[in-house]
């Protein structure tokens, strides 16, 4: 097989689900990609070779659910030693934004051609496309974490399990927490064990992903393989402005105000995104 020897239609999604649940609430979707070479551990290999060294990311998988990550313990070997011991070594690695590398770009590009037409109705301005490449050894765990794109999980290798949270409950992640994150704040979070009565559960196989909304908070903990898992993500204009009024309230909060959450678009939303606009504009200008 050839490296882009993939079907013209590798995601298999239920259109109606897609237009009713995308970005409202998590569910499983289908794919051809388990046996695509771009997907398969030699060719990943030598990616990891062809990305910038920040593209790289890597430590030890042996952590606790609820990690700090400027403690997250390093593995000790170089990125190359990593992949090619990844069975052994007790390793978490994602080689991010792939899309860097041209055929990945492609690949990318193929599969979010199938779900822009259903989503953009109610998420129109799809944008920022970016794929990101999980390798981690066996049993290896993700923490519990938040991301800001719009992103369909899909696993090419290994079995793991993910749990995913309702991201408008504020007694797992709170109003300060996501406009930490909106402002740069990194994505892991602080876990609580009683959040497990609130999670939502997906066994992933090769051949399966999730649709993990915005914000949701999640977690993932690999079976006993190795997993290597592709994760393409986007934003839409509902999702930057979603961060842009988030950033605008964590100003306002420095403030000593307690901010109202994005809701409805209305005029006050419109002026955070405004606000933001602006405040961005003013500090590139006053970057030396």
């Amino acid at each position: 097989m050839s490296e882009l020897s993939y079907e013209p239609s590798p995601l298999h999604l239920n259109a109606q689900q897609l237009s009713i649940d995308f970005d409202r609430r998590p569910f499983k979707i289908g794919h051809s990609l388990a046996g695509c070479e771009l997907l398969l551990l030699p060719r990943l290999i030598a990616l990891a070779r062809e990305l910038p060294e920040q593209s790289v990311e890597y430590s030890s998988a042996n952590i606790p659910l609820s990690q700090d990550y400027l403690k997250t313990p390093r593995n000790g070997l170089s990125i190359e030693q990593t992949l090619e011991a990844i069975e052994r070594c007790e390793s978490w690695m994602v080689l991010k934004n792939v899309e860097q590398s041209a055929p990945y770009k492609e690949l990318l590009s193929t599969c979010l051609a199938q779900v822009e037409p259903i989503t953009s109705a109610t998420f129109p301005g799809m944008c920022v496309q970016e794929a990101f490449i999980f390798v981690s050894s066996p049993n290896a765990v993700t923490p519990y974490h938040f991301d800001p794109e719009h992103n369909f999980l899909l696993q090419i290798r290994g079995t793991k399990t993910v749990a995913v949270f309702d991201r408008a409950d504020r007694t797992i992640v709170t109003e300060a927490q996501l406009e930490a994150m909106a402002s740069g704040a990194h994505r892991n979070l602080p876990f609580k064990e009683e959040f497990h009565a609130r999670e939502q559960l997906f066994q992933l196989t090769p051949g399966e992903g999730v649709h993990i909304p915005t914000l949701a908070p999640h977690w993932v903990r690999n079976g006993p393989e190795v997993s290597v898992s592709f994760s393409i993500t986007f934003r839409s204009i509902a999702s930057l402005r979603q961060s842009a009024i988030y950033r605008t309230n964590a100003r306002l909060r420095k403030l000593g105000l307690s901010p109202k959450p994005p809701a409805d678009g209305g005029l006050a939303d419109l002026a955070k995104a405004q606000f933001d606009r602006i405040a961005n504009r003013m500090t590139r200008f006053a970057a030396p």
